[in-house]
């Protein structure tokens, strides 16, 4: 095991650019299946959880080999099962993508529980109710078995919530089923509109992308592509609140800047001013600012509220906690999503930050309060990250443990934020640390 030995207290500063995006790679991996011919994938994180995906896509029979430093290309031609092994999916959230390309293109699928995070319960109904609707038959056991003995029918259906997840699996599996599936009350998050970009790049057509109704024109069979991952929102995200609790200028290269409006406007809300650059392509952190949250109307205590998109994410909600412990005022967090998500703040408590923890929800933050370095432990990625940004600005030394839980999702962060001036060494844990 591994851990994060940071010296805090040091304005983060230069040019960076985010990685593709972990919750894009995954589903477009996984739809790599969909097709026999060779899939080629660019801008792909280096991450755990990429290689956890590979790994499954190997076990069922497809051929995968990095080709790049972050370039993947993948071929389907011979797999051989249709059982996802359970080890292996035990290791991520993300192995239940492959239902759909495999009930859709091999008629069977026999999945484990997947796993994941422990933020909370994340139901896996809304992908069932997807493929019921499209007329699969579903066997509950240890395992979940899907079959498609007739193979699967177009069909017009409203999801019971729009989960991202069973949105992306809904579209992998109407992309090979002849026909017009509409999907009502879809997710429409970046990296869901990233997998309709590669289907059709594969010979679907997608109407509707970026919206909470998509019609998928299914087609007999897709064929191979070269598709890049979009950068990253919450990676770009997780920069920005790093440099404004460090007070260092960041220019954040290569963005999307439609997919930052909603996390620059919460931002600005605690305090952190940013500004696009480069005919939007960039996207600039001034340095030296004094971040003061920003009361309702008529001085009413603010909150920041997660949602589906193009609400604020609950992937940035850890984050924008961290950051507004070091923002004047006081602001309560709302996460609405997930009831386990909020449980680690009592780290950042640890730390010394002004958090009152209302409910599995809600805390209050009040703010700014001077860290200090501590132990603590990563229980999921973004609390991983969100204490990284503490550690980052706090007095004194900060040891973080478990750091394969940020490794599933920011790639080489050690590295990278080395080059921008931050003192983070990654050791084995249970080294000595000398301050």
């Amino acid at each position: 095991m591994e851990k994060f030995v940071i010296q805090g207290g040091v304005p983060l500063s230069g040019t960076i650019t985010p990685a593709g995006n972990k919750n894009g790679a995954l589903p477009i991996l996984a739809s790599t299946l969909l097709t026999d011919e060779e899939v080629v994938v660019s801008n792909v994180p280096r991450i755990s959880d990429v290689e956890a995906m590979l790994a499954l896509l190997r076990d069922l029979g497809a051929r995968a080999e990095w080709t790049g430093d972050n370039e993947v290309a993948i071929r389907a031609d011979g797999v051989s099962r249709t059982g996802v092994d359970r080890a292996l999916s035990e290791r991520i959230r993300a192995s239940f993508l492959l239902a759909g390309p495999l009930l859709a293109r091999y008629g069977r699928a026999l999945m484990p529980p997947p796993g994941g995070d422990v933020i909370g319960r994340r139901r896996l109904d809304p992908h069932l109710d997807a493929f019921l609707a499209l007329g699969a038959e579903i066997e509950h056991g240890r395992d979940i078995l899907l079959t498609a003995p007739r193979g699967l029918t177009a069909c017009d259906f409203l999801m019971d919530e729009p989960s991202v997840m069973a949105t992306e699996n809904a579209l992998m599996a109407a992309a090979i089923t002849p026909g017009s599936t509409v999907i009502r009350n879809a997710a429409s998050e970046p990296h869901v509109q990233d997998l309709a970009r590669m289907l059709m790049a594969m010979g679907a057509v997608i109407d509707g992308i970026g919206s909470n109704v998509m019609t998928v024109h299914g087609v007999e069979r897709l064929r191979g592509c070269h598709h890049s991952v979009a950068p990253d929102h919450i990676e770009i995200g997780s920069f920005m609140a790093l440099a404004g609790v460090t007070g260092g200028e960041l220019l954040i290269k290569d963005v999307i800047a439609e997919d930052l409006r909603m996390l620059r406007l919460v931002f600005a809300r605690l305090g952190l001013e940013t500004e696009l650059r480069n005919d939007d392509r960039d996207v600039l952190v001034p340095g030296g600012q004094k971040l003061v949250i920003r009361d309702d109307a008529g001085g009413y205590q603010p909150k920041v509220e997660d949602g589906p998109w193009p609400a604020f994410p609950a992937d940035l909600t850890s984050i924008a906690v961290a950051l507004a412990t070091q923002s004047e005022g006081s602001v309560i967090i709302h996460e609405k999503m997930f009831e386990n998500r909020l449980f680690f703040t009592d780290k950042l408590q640890l730390m010394g930050a002004g958090i009152t923890i209302c409910d599995p929800h809600r805390v209050i933050v009040v703010g700014p309060r001077r860290l200090r370095g501590e132990r603590v432990e990563s229980p999921d990625i973004r609390a991983g990250m969100a204490m990284l940004i503490a550690a980052l600005c706090a007095d004194g030394t900060t040891e973080i443990g478990n750091i394969r839980q940020i490794d599933r999702g920011y790639e080489r962060i050690d590295e990278r934020l080395r080059l921008l001036g931050a003192r983070i060494e990654r050791v084995e844990d249970g080294q000595p640390v000398h301050a």
